[in-house]
């Protein structure tokens, strides 16, 4: 009796709930402004639902339930969507459908495992906040050596050139890296960038017990210890490779770390290689990894949270366990923060795929995007890098080269509306210009003396480190785009070191990239110091140029030559030989080198001097510029040279310009003067003012090749303006030297006014 009643209580349950069902449905459907969750059958309903007369019934029942169901997921879909904005845009409808294979429906990008683990922390209906307008995005990078000092410029220009927010770069870097960036962005001068560096040095006992197989060396585990490295009061940062380049607004990327939950730290994208799955080839054995595993170009890290949560040692004893089978990493850093994701999956936060497309030969990154509005962040994980295998790695090449040679003085554009540190070197060279007269014909001459040109040093790689006997001499030249077919022949002729100053554009820079590493002559020397001074107003600044040049040798001697001429074979060791003979630790001289010139674009370079002495006989040499400016080389006294066996002293004569081997601690060239005229004999007056004695050597000398005129030279030549404000600048500097060097000084306004 009791069971017949329970069973008709059951039949009743079940019949209601077929009735109420199409009621609910047509509610679930009417209420769209209200946040709906779903109304699972209770137990006892799943129970009845078995006990409906008939198969026709149940299957009705089955399928009026997951039409409800699927109604409601469509609501939660409309619900959990956040309005649009400039500043955290959603991906458009082809992103929401791309994303629903391996993305969460919110868009988070979190895996149903990681949803599992942060149950009771999220909510169906989230809000994606604006980035504040002059909120300060933090950016880390790990960056050490000369070619990765060279790659991270891509990225930060990728970076600027999307930005509206304040940026603060955080490098961690080797000592190379640290002068190499350091100079790059006092020169560069753009405004709301912070930059600040840190010893990876002083970091490597923190990770150098890990064995690595990298390509990346040591560096590439420097990323483990940022919660170490970075300051105690810095709550999120950016985290990224330096072979990024972003196609977005970086403070999108910023924006997703609101999204994160319960106890996620780390946001990343999943690997889009099979690497973790252990199936590229035989025997291959991947560290341990949740899945695909996760790319650590790109992170987010909320180093609040990780620091709460032992970070440090969370990692540690996951390496030193793992290493135990694995014996060492194979991917650096990104091993190991799989294997502690592996054991711990709450704490990412998994973003969308385009925030890191990666394009290394083994990836599955073109299922990650459908069209070019889909990316945000290119990643050339590879080290083969821009020669990967992609079938659209065209288009990203294009995009990578546009940041590559875009022009980095357009990025230093103003932040309006938002309040930033005085930039004293900023504000003090504004005020220097505003005090320039602008109706002042010279103006723009004037002008040119305070430009901060961009300043890349050791654009390649530089290996070199000077004798003991301290008499190492480096060759100091600076040449443009047009002088490039010069650099193969000195370093022929000059085994020394060599400092180089090039004025280029940012695309001839990387023509000039291309030329070097194509240079078989380039490439065996690593005692060349290359240094790109970038293209700015309309001057060749010829002595800021020098003055770079200058600043980065790092032997007690230099030469100061120009790229126009070949030194004769030998110079360099017979240059060392003088500095012992003339005592030139404990004496300030000058030591002259003679110059003579060639109109032949084929000569057969004389191998000593008797055999110069034939040609100059012969009429196939000149000394350098008798027929046009025979004043600047007079004094070196050529008839006493050609007989001449011992050093000999000559004495300063007006417009005297000759080329010379100082100490390194001689004074620079004065920066007033730029294009052509007068731009070394200012030096060389400034050099007899500080008492100098120029010594000339009989032994040596230097020639001089043939080329097309300059276009500084041709402005001389045709604009009458131009030599005029160049008498102007150079009374100006007399004026200035008579200042400095008092009564012994206006022998040089005598001597020039006589000559």
């Amino acid at each position: 009796m009791l069971g017949m009643c329970r069973g008709r209580r059951k039949f009743l349950a079940a019949s209601l709930a077929l009735l109420f069902i199409p009621a609910l449905t047509w509610l679930y459907l009417s209420v769209g402004s209200f946040q709906v969750k779903p109304l699972p059958l209770s137990p006892l309903e799943a129970q009845s639902s078995t006990l409906v007369g008939g198969a026709g019934e149940r299957q009705a029942l089955e399928l009026r339930v997951r039409a409800v169901e699927e109604e409601n997921r469509a609501l939660r879909r409309e619900l959990s969507r956040p309005p649009r904005s400039p500043s955290a845009r959603l991906p458009n409808s082809s992103h929401r459908g791309n994303q629903s294979r391996t993305h969460s429906e919110e868009g988070t990008g979190d895996n149903e495992g990681q949803k599992a683990a942060a149950v009771g922390n999220s909510s169906d209906c989230v809000q994606q906040p604006v980035v504040d307008k002059c909120e300060t995005i933090h950016v880390a990078i790990v960056c050490a050596g000369y070619n990765a000092s060279r790659d991270v410029v891509t990225l930060v220009k990728s970076v600027l050139f999307h930005r509206r927010n304040p940026l603060h770069f955080h490098f961690i870097t080797d000592s190379i890296a640290q002068q190499i960036l350091s100079s790059l962005f006092h020169t560069w001068m753009v405004p709301a960038v912070k930059v600040d560096f840190y010893d990876a040095d002083e970091l490597k006992s923190e990770v150098s017990w890990i064995p690595n197989k990298h390509y990346s060396g040591i560096y590439g585990l420097m990323k483990l210890v940022l919660t170490k490295t970075l300051p105690s009061d810095l709550q999120r940062v950016i985290v990224l490779d330096t072979d990024i380049t972003f196609a977005t607004d970086i403070a999108e990327l910023w924006a997703v770390f609101h999204k994160f939950k319960g106890q996620q730290v780390l946001g990343l994208v999943e690997n889009q290689s099979d690497w973790y799955l252990g199936n590229l080839w035989k025997n291959h054995r991947p560290w341990p990894a949740l899945g695909r595993g996760f790319n650590t170009g790109v992170i987010l890290l909320l180093l609040d949270r990780l620091r709460k949560l032992r970070w440090e040692q969370m990692w540690r004893l996951t390496a030193e366990r793992e290493l135990m089978s694995m014996l060492s990493t194979s991917l650096a850093d990104q091993d190991i923060f799989n294997a502690v994701i592996k054991q711990n999956p709450f704490l990412v936060h998994q973003l969308p795929c385009f925030w890191n497309v990666q394009l290394s030969d083994h990836t599955r990154s073109e299922k990650c995007y459908k069209d070019v509005s889909d990316l945000k962040v290119i990643h050339w994980n590879s080290p083969k890098k821009l020669r990967v295998k992609n079938k659209h790695v065209e288009f990203f090449r294009n995009l990578y080269l546009t940041f590559l040679e875009y022009d980095g003085n357009l990025l230093r554009r103003e932040l309006f509306g938002c309040p930033s540190e005085a930039d004293h070197n900023s504000e003090n060279l504004q005020k220097t210009l505003s005090e320039l007269d602008e109706d002042d014909p010279c103006y723009e001459f004037r002008r040119e003396r305070f430009t901060v040109h961009r300043t890349h040093l050791y654009f390649l790689h530089y290996e070199y480190e000077p004798s003991s006997d301290n008499t190492d001499v480096t060759l100091v030249a600076q040449l443009s785009m047009d002088r490039l077919q010069m650099l193969e022949a000195i370093c022929k002729h000059w085994e020394g070191p060599i400092s180089l100053a090039l004025y280029l554009s940012d695309a001839e820079a990387q023509q000039f990239l291309r030329y070097a590493q194509g240079s078989e002559v380039l490439m065996s020397r690593g005692n060349v110091g290359y240094h790109i001074v970038y293209k700015e107003g309309q001057f060749y600044p010829v002595n800021l140029l020098r003055n770079v040049a200058m600043r980065q040798v790092n032997t007690p001697y230099m030469f100061l030559s120009d790229i126009d001429f070949l030194p004769m074979y030998g110079l360099y060791e017979y240059l060392r030989k003088s500095v012992v003979q003339l005592d030139m630790a404990n004496n300030k001289k000058a030591l002259v080198v003679p110059a003579f010139e060639t109109l032949r674009y084929r000569l057969s370079y004389p191998k000593s001097k008797a055999e110069l002495l034939s040609q100059l006989d012969m009429g196939t040499l000149f000394t350098f510029r008798y027929h046009v400016w025979t004043k600047g080389h007079a004094p070196t006294n050529f008839a006493k040279w050609r007989t001449a066996t011992t050093p000999y002293r000559v004495q300063w004569e007006a417009d005297f310009e000759p080329y010379v081997m100082v100490r390194r601690d001689s004074p620079e060239y004065d920066r007033r003067f730029v294009g052509f005229g007068w731009n070394k004999v200012a030096h060389i007056m400034e050099l007899d003012a500080q008492e100098y004695e120029f010594v000339v050597l009989p032994n040596a000398y230097m020639i001089h090749m043939p080329h097309a005129p300059s276009f500084d030279i041709t402005k001389f030549r045709s604009n009458k303006q131009y030599r005029v404000c160049l008498k102007t600048l150079k009374e100006e500097f007399q004026q200035n030297m008579s200042r400095r060097y008092g009564f012994a000084a206006l022998k040089y306004m005598t001597a020039e006014n006589n000559s």
